[in-house]
């Protein structure tokens, strides 16, 4: 178990105040700040994940449970219809998000807005997000949106336009409280559905067709 980086200007005040009051020999007042900088710690906690399974398979990039499953057209990816996963994050969930499929980014774009609630269908167009696109190596493009909430204060993303990735690659974080939409071609078969809980990194989501898939092993032999 790893925690983001970014968790440290959160934690290190809580840190800092309990050990002070430890030294004064305040022993029981040093529980809560103690306790606050540990729950603070497990929101940004990062679990080691692996997925043995087809190559070709796109996994899913965030933990949470999914809200939505559609069938859209999305102009900011491109021409075609593509399945619409919501993934709604609770307070509870791991907020690292992982890049779903390899490839090479090939969008890589924050909008700011607003922090209504992220289970809320208006979102997706009016919340602060950020989309990353990854051209899988046999053209196919696949999206990632990570959608601020009502509690969250930031979107963080690590990759950039240019980047080259892997599958299960940490991808950014959405700080307390989120949505991820994973968006991947019309042609993919689905392999959950609304309801289900998904792990970042772990969960198969949609599998291309057979003879991308196909083609997806004998690659990964050569």
């Amino acid at each position: 178990m790893t925690f983001a980086r970014e968790s440290w200007p959160f934690v290190l005040p809580f840190a800092l105040l309990a050990a002070a009051l430890l030294a004064v020999g305040r022993f029981s007042w040093a529980l809560a700040p103690a306790a606050a900088g540990l729950a603070i710690l497990a929101f940004f906690r990062n679990p080691r994940r692996q997925f043995e399974g087809e190559t070709g398979i796109v996994l899913a990039p965030a933990d949470g449970r999914i809200t939505r499953v559609d069938a859209i057209e999305d102009a900011e990816l491109g021409p075609g219809r593509y399945h619409l996963v919501v993934t709604f994050l609770s307070v509870f969930d791991v907020h690292v998000q992982r890049a779903p499929a390899a490839g090479l980014v090939v969008t890589s774009r924050r909008a700011a807005g607003r922090k209504i609630a992220a289970f809320r269908a208006a979102a997706g167009a009016v919340n602060e997000r950020h989309l990353t696109v990854i051209r899988r190596p046999n053209g196919d493009l696949v999206g990632v949106r990570q959608i601020a909430g009502l509690l969250a204060r930031r979107v963080v993303c690590y990759l950039d336009r240019g980047d080259r990735v892997d599958r299960g690659q940490a991808l950014g974080l959405i700080k307390f409280g989120s949505r991820v939409d994973l968006l991947v071609p019309a042609s993919y078969q689905l392999l959950v559905r609304e309801g289900e809980r998904l792990r970042n990194g772990a969960t198969p989501v949609a599998a291309p067709p057979a003879p991308d898939l196909a083609a997806d092993r004998a690659g990964a032999l050569q």
